[in-house]
């Protein structure tokens, strides 16, 4: 019972630790005359995904491996099945023409190279499977090249979204940071200790409890945005939110984690990476199964229904 107290508990710091960070340092940066358009690309941008990485960076200096590979593969099912899923049901989803040709393609690439960088054995017959250093540095360079892409397109673009970025003092900004930061260590520390210890208490594996408890935790923030922009018909915002984090998580998140303590594959998760990439093809597939470019509300129940089956197998199992 501590222990679930506990991981609630960290969940919440961590929530709260990224939404502070994230105001702050945009106001910050506001303040200093950073374009809107940077603080968007970057501070906002790693504010969502940044749960998932400071969980992934605890667990890897903890040697927490399987948590890991877990929460990444885990986040990333969850984001495409279920909180598309979700948006999809609450209202259609029209994917504009730059994410149905580049995103959503990007996002499918992503899922694969985690199987080639994973399956050592049976591509070059080596004695392990695991992401080693080099192929976190791999990860990393794929990121940057997605990160000039996507500066690129907001550039290009005459009516790029702006970013809303709270006023503090700079004093109050450098507290709230603070303040920030602490809550998604802490937080941070509190998850990866806490599920660690359920997972030994009740018999789950280390990655089961990653794909599952710590995945949907540590992606609330990509799910409450995706539901308020729905809400207001911001649709192209919730699929981008979820293309774009899907895409964080593999090439920084994945990178970061690999280069602090390299990943060794167990053999049961090469279904978790192949089920992300068939989540990644579903989506590429059903943007043109309708008479528009949009996922309608019987793909978002298929969506949900097939993360709902997921998630079944995956307890029983």
């Amino acid at each position: 019972m501590l222990n679930i107290l506990l991981l609630l508990v960290g969940f919440v710091a961590l929530i709260f630790g990224a939404s502070k960070l994230v105001d702050a340092a945009s106001g910050l940066a506001a303040k200093f005359g950073i374009p809107n358009i940077v603080i968007g690309l970057t501070i906002v941008a790693f504010g969502t995904s940044a749960p998932e990485l400071v969980v992934n960076i605890i667990a890897a200096v903890n040697e927490n491996t399987q948590m890991v590979l877990g929460n990444v593969l885990g986040s990333n099912i969850f984001n495409i099945l279920g909180i598309l899923g979700i948006s999809a049901i609450i209202y259609p989803l029209a994917v504009k023409t730059n994410t149905t040709w580049y995103e959503i393609p990007l996002n499918l690439l992503a899922a694969i190279v985690v199987l080639v960088v994973s399956a050592d054995i049976f591509l070059i017959g080596d004695g392990q499977n695991i992401i080693s250093r080099s192929d976190a540095i791999l990860l990393l360079l794929f990121f940057t090249v997605f990160l000039v892409y996507t500066i690129a397109v907001s550039k290009s673009e005459k009516t790029a979204e702006k970013t809303e970025v709270k006023q503090y003092k700079t004093v109050t900004a450098v507290f709230f940071i603070i303040i920030g930061l602490a809550g998604l260590i802490v937080g941070g520390q509190l998850i990866v200790s806490s599920a660690t210890s359920i997972a030994q208490q009740i018999g789950l594996s280390e990655r089961v409890i990653g794909l599952t408890i710590v995945s949907i935790g540590t992606s609330l923030p990509e799910l409450a945005t995706s539901i308020v922009a729905v809400k207001k018909k911001n649709v192209d915002i919730a699929i981008g939110n979820v293309v774009g984090s899907n895409i964080f998580n593999v090439f920084f998140v994945l990178g970061v984690s690999a280069f602090i303590n390299p990943v060794s594959i167990a053999q049961n998760a090469f279904l978790d990476i192949v089920l992300n990439i068939v989540a990644g093809f579903i989506l590429f597939v059903f943007v043109f199964t309708g008479k528009y470019r949009q996922i309608d509300r019987w793909e978002g129940i298929v969506f949900l229904m097939l993360y709902i089956a997921y998630l079944v197998w995956l307890i029983g199992f």
